[in-house]
């Protein structure tokens, strides 16, 4: 598009109605404006004034070798490849538009069409349009087209042309994640195979980093595939680490299953994965198939408006409500249904397919789902018979398939008389055995931004409990700011983060103090209701090592101050949230973070009405309110790893056995008996290493050199003898 002078807006307007102006008193022609810069195919400006008989040209034009200037316009057509087209627009204005008539994709290797660009500069002229009256030229707009080829060749292939991302079990991140287009270059994908040497050199700078890049971290030295039998020394088979390439750290990010274990095989080999899984998996998000390849549909809210056929997406949880106004008894679905209708086939992800289990219920109470309209009221009513009021789906899942689908349906009747709404509620709910699937923010360790993850004890019935996942928030300034209206937005871990809203309060108030603290500190515990957060990003909700107790402070507690006519003391002002976390170890060199202590303290005030200044609209009218603040905030804080005592100077100087500062570390020679080897937990390291050491003794007492030291002593005893 093309690209016009930047100027302000009100500016801009103002000369155009300026320039309207003048063309309509003197009954001139001009072009607004009169110099475009083009950077796409299509460019457009307006001409003003009379200009009904009129004719406009266009041609190429070039700047003058002696002077540098361009001539003088001219009314000669020309041939070029734009078009030139106008549109009357008002009176006195007309839009004069030029597109490009070629393509513009770069050419191929042995590709010759004529409209393709064989160079990234694909389009670079000058062009000039005339405003003529007969052969006078009366107006004229010079145009630097200057245009490149686009990244997206002609044959980008159909409309669904996603790139189909293989299984996140075996390949948790794929070989290059931001490839999202079929057979086109994404920008700043530096790995993505679609782009040319040409495209890479737009972005060569300017790659996407980190694992969405592709740029995942190299496997560890001691893994047992990244020894090859030629620079191996002769110790490394013995100990080098088995882990299957299964295990990642970003596994739990991009994959909601269970733990990967190792299996065992024999040793000295490396282990044979087993054969991927079929390519009609479900992956998280992608669409719920019935068995003729249908979307499942249930209905959603889409942009604030409820659609009848949504589909269902794999580990997507929802709950909405959608109210509909009726004047007569429904007849369609989804509010008039059978118990045969949903009766269906789904594909399960693995070639089969499962069968949904559909239960009816009746509605106890159905008056609590119908609201009166205004509509003006029948003399007589009808009563609608087996009418839905509720559609709650149970999937069960594990790993990438389905293993069983539930329904409830709720139905009822209940009597029309006018128009009433009615309101239905659906959901959907993704259980991995007996627990909802809940995201991640880390596996195991907490990622820098994911949400902190707290969690409610809930007590069974047999006195087991497990840990509900909820989130831990801080107040999210929106719309007005009001506390009441505000939203929330959940704590990110590692970052420090202010915000807070504002309560009205009037002279009224601050004569009720107990009501009032009442309500600021109800506002203030809704953001914290958590009483444990979990230790790492994948927490059991069964294991209690895996949740933190969360400590409740308040603060600026023991001031005693008696409540006045215009004041009240003991406001809990604001609420602070302080998250203390280290680095527990690292996993394919990326660091594991976990949440030691979360500590919520909150600190108190007094509010007092101020009558100074010019304002005193509070002091005089009793209902007149004035916005008081309430906030909150999170901080973290790294607890240091290296709590050892400061190091001597020969330790400092003595560098032969620091790993850190030394190309040749020997307590690593000793893996997995030494501490620097932490693929697995150190004491089965060490029970498993003496193991391995037994056996060495063993094999060398019942070897070669003691059957010939025994040989030797037989020997010697039978000379003796004789």
């Amino acid at each position: 598009m093309a690209n016009v002078l930047r100027v302000s807006t009100s500016h801009q307007l103002f000369c155009v109605f300026m320039l309207l102006t003048l063309a309509h008193t003197q009954n001139v022609v001009v072009f607004q404006p009169s110099l475009l810069t083009a950077s796409g195919p299509v460019v457009s400006a307006l001409l003003l004034g009379n200009s009904s008989d009129m004719s406009l040209s266009v041609r190429t034009v070039s700047p003058s070798n002696t002077t540098g200037s361009i001539g003088p316009p001219s009314c000669a057509p020309e041939v070029t490849q734009w078009v030139l087209t106008r549109e009357q627009v008002g009176k006195t204005a007309v839009r004069v538009q030029l597109r490009l008539e070629r393509s513009l994709y770069l050419c191929g290797e042995n590709e010759t069409e004529p409209d393709c660009c064989s160079n990234p500069l694909c389009v670079l002229e000058t062009l000039q349009v005339s405003a003529c009256v007969g052969d006078t030229p009366q107006a004229s707009l010079l145009i630097q087209a200057k245009i490149h080829a686009l990244l997206v060749p002609a044959n980008t292939g159909p409309a669904d042309n996603k790139t189909s991302i293989p299984n996140q079990v075996y390949q948790p991140l794929g070989p290059c994640p931001c490839d999202l287009t079929f057979r086109a270059c994404d920008v700043r994908c530096c790995c993505d195979k679609d782009c040319s040497n040409e495209d890479l050199t737009l972005f060569a700078s300017h790659c996407l980093p980190g694992p969405f890049g592709g740029q995942v971290s190299p496997p560890p030295d001691y893994q047992c595939s990244e020894q090859s039998a030629e620079n191996s020394p002769d110790w490394f088979p013995f100990l080098c680490v088995h882990s299957p390439p299964k295990n990642n750290p970003f596994l739990g990010l991009f994959y909601r299953g269970n733990v990967v274990k190792s299996k065992p095989g024999p040793t000295f080999q490396r282990p044979v994965l087993s054969a991927p899984v079929p390519v009609n998996v479900y992956v998280e998000g992608s669409p719920i198939l019935t068995l003729n390849d249908q979307y499942l549909t249930i209905p959603q809210k889409l942009f604030g408006q409820c659609v009848n056929n949504a589909p269902v997406a794999f580990l997507k949880n929802f709950k909405v409500e959608c109210v509909t106004r009726l004047w007569t008894c429904p007849t369609e679905p989804p509010l008039q249904t059978l118990p045969g209708d949903f009766r269906i086939q789904v594909k399960n992800g693995e070639g089969g397919d499962v069968i949904v289990e559909v239960t009816d219920e009746v509605a106890t109470d159905p008056s609590q789902s119908i609201s009166s309209t205004n509509g003006a009221a029948t003399s007589e009513s009808l009563l609608c018979e087996n009418v839905t009021f509720a559609l709650d789906y149970q999937f069960y899942w594990k790993e990438n398939r389905i293993t069983n689908i539930t329904l409830t349906r709720t139905v009822g009747n209940f009597p029309l008389n006018g128009s009433v709404g009615l309101t239905t509620r659906y959901s959907a709910v993704f259980l991995n055995g007996d627990f909802m699937s809940e995201p991640n923010s880390g596996n195991p360790g907490y990622q820098v931004g994911r949400p902190v993850i707290g969690g409610i004890m809930d007590i069974f019935d047999n006195n087991t409990g497990s840990i509900q996942r909820t989130s831990i928030n801080l107040w999210k300034s929106v719309g007005d700011g009001l506390c009441f209206n505000n939203e929330k937005k959940p704590v990110l871990f590692g970052e420090n983060s202010t915000s807070g809203c504002l309560l009205p309060v009037n002279r009224q108030n601050l004569t009720q103090c107990d009501l009032l603290r009442e309500t600021v500190a109800s506002l203030q515990a809704d953001l914290t209701t958590a009483t444990y957060v979990a230790r790492t990003g994948n927490p059991d909700p069964l294991t209690g090592t895996d949740w933190i107790n969360i400590s409740f402070v308040m603060l600026n507690s023991s001031t005693t101050i008696e409540d006045t006519t215009s004041s009240c003391y003991g406001i809990q002002i604001h609420q602070h949230i302080h998250v203390w976390s280290l680095i527990n170890g690292t996993i394919e060199g990326r660091p594991q973070r976990e949440i030691r202590a979360l500590q919520v303290s909150y600190s108190m005030t007094s509010w007092s009405l101020d009558c100074g200044g010019g304002d005193i609209s509070p002091c005089v009218d009793p209902q007149e309110t004035w916005l008081l603040p309430i906030t909150s905030s999170v901080t973290f804080t790294d607890i240091p790893v290296n709590t050892e005592p400061p190091k001597t100077r020969f330790q400092i100087n003595f560098t032969e056995y620091d790993c850190n500062r030394n190309d040749v570390c020997w307590p690593e020679l000793a893996f997995p008996l030494t501490r620097y080897y932490t693929g697995e937990p150190y004491s089965q390291s060490l029970a498993k290493g003496l193991i391995l050491v037994f056996f060495f003794i063993a094999a060398s007492i019942l070897g070669t050199p003691w059957r010939q030291i025994r040989q030797a002593q037989s020997q010697f005893l039978f000379s003796s003898y004789f």
